[in-house]
């Protein structure tokens, strides 16, 4: 590698970090996943991620895309390949105060964008942690805590710059290359390398935000009631609910539903919430008005020893009580997975179908199961998560990619159902014809 990096050093004028340096340890991991790439790009600048890709391609090396890092299933590193690291892509500023225009740069994260917003009076939909970086977040989705009224982070973008396979800048948006437009809206990295986002943000006010948790024994009667209730909610009001806490007391930890009104009159957040309150036996209540930016959690780099396996799908309606009832019985089983069961519908659902890439605009919930712990007790839990999903196969149906741990074929056509597939196959074709861009949900040229 060295005179191939020593050639690369010419038109990069990034960081260049390879095994044996002060940084390799840190920089070859991503959050939930160690790797040992031959070498870490830090770009500082477009032309520095172009050279990196054509360093890759022409090396005929695996690449790696990091933003946040925050892959399940750990794409954002690999080894004996080339990682490009975009956290020096970071800037957010607001283009158009008018029209509430705001560039970020690839390599931002929502933590990063919410307080640079702040002091405007501006927010992005976005996630509900602050070190997910933008990117991964947007390309795929982007389900967060406004999700209701203001629809995915990805619904909010109105152009993007990306390096190509072949190490070209183009933009994407309505007006320009708008079949790649559609394509990143939903279809991941397979496209290129995004070295900037613009958005449309929304002026924000504080939010009244927290949890109201009930006892475990009042499980399935919660859960039918909060997603009857979220049928006819508010767009104003999102709502996530978590059972079967490992960290709480596992099956007999309390239903926690979280809760987002965004809105700072007391009045209209207590009329949307108070349907809740009223679901059940009500232990703890902290929800209180708060700046939308308080509501992203922090994130942290947890120890290699602790292994994070997530598996998503989403509810149609008509399947939303079966779906329920096989969650309530699973949460009682010993070391079985945290649940978490998101409120969707809402602005997302009024999207047209084939607007975008991300194909399941219908769903009303989104159910993820998440086991954490050393490789061997995830592995001993393995039989009962599988169990769990052979129960809900028959009400449930796609998948999320942002909530996977695995990039199977299998997963991959869970994310990208057949039309959609087609078309994204056929747009790789174009753009990355070697399939450069394999480390995601990986849709290969046609």
């Amino acid at each position: 590698m060295s005179p191939a990096i020593e050639i690369l050093r010419r038109d990069f004028g990034g960081d260049i970090i390879e095994p044996g340096g002060a940084e390799y340890e840190s920089a070859s991991r991503s959050v939930l996943a160690s790797g040992t790439p031959a070498c870490v790009l830090r770009p500082k600048s477009v032309a520095d991620v172009r050279a990196g890709v054509a360093f890759a391609a022409g090396a005929g090396l695996e690449l790696s895309v990091r933003g946040g890092g925050h892959a399940f299933a750990g794409f954002g590193t690999n080894d004996g390949g080339v990682v490009i690291d975009l956290g020096m892509l970071a800037e957010v500023a607001v283009t158009d105060p008018e029209n509430h225009l705001v560039r970020i740069g690839g390599g931002a994260t929502w933590g990063q964008v919410a307080d640079a917003l702040a002091p405007h009076g501006l927010a992005i939909s976005s996630g509900d942690t602050r070190t997910v970086g933008v990117g991964g977040l947007t390309l795929s989705g982007g389900i967060g805590w406004k999700v209701r009224k203001y629809g995915l982070a990805m619904d909010s973008l109105v152009a993007a710059e990306l390096v190509t396979a072949r190490g070209e800048s183009v933009r994407a948006s309505a007006a320009e290359n708008p079949e790649l437009f559609w394509a990143i809206r939903g279809g991941g990295g397979n496209f290129g390398i995004v070295t900037a986002f613009e958005f449309t943000a929304h002026p924000t006010t504080e939010v009244h935000y927290g949890t109201i948790a009930f006892p475990a024994s009042e499980l399935a009667d919660v859960l039918q009631g909060w997603a009857e209730y979220l049928r006819t909610a508010p767009d104003e009001l999102t709502s996530t609910a978590t059972v079967a806490n490992p960290f709480a007391g596992g099956p007999e930890a309390p239903v926690v539903v979280h809760v987002a009104f965004d809105g700072d009159d007391p009045a209209r957040a207590a009329a949307a919430i108070d349907p809740i309150r009223r679901l059940g036996t009500v232990l703890a209540d902290d929800v209180a008005p708060r700046p939308y930016a308080d509501t992203l959690e922090e994130g942290g780099t947890p120890p290699l020893s602790l292994r994070f396996v997530a598996r998503s799908a989403f509810v149609g309606t008509e399947s939303v009580p079966a779906a329920l009832r096989v969650l309530a019985e699973a949460r009682a089983s010993e070391g079985a997975p945290f649940i978490a069961v998101r409120a969707l519908g809402g602005a997302v659902s009024r999207v047209p179908d084939d607007a975008t890439a991300y194909a399941h605009r219908q769903a009303e919930l989104m159910v993820v199961t998440t086991s954490v712990g050393p490789q061997p007790a995830v592995e001993a839990a393995r039989p009962l998560v599988e169990g769990i999903w052979t129960r809900l196969a028959p009400h449930v149906s796609g998948a999320y990619a942002n909530f996977q741990a695995s990039a199977t074929e299998e997963d991959v056509a869970a994310v990208y159902p057949g039309e959609t597939y087609r078309r994204l196959a056929e747009l790789k074709r174009r753009y990355d014809p070697g399939n450069l861009f394999a480390g995601n949900h990986n849709v290969r040229p046609r």
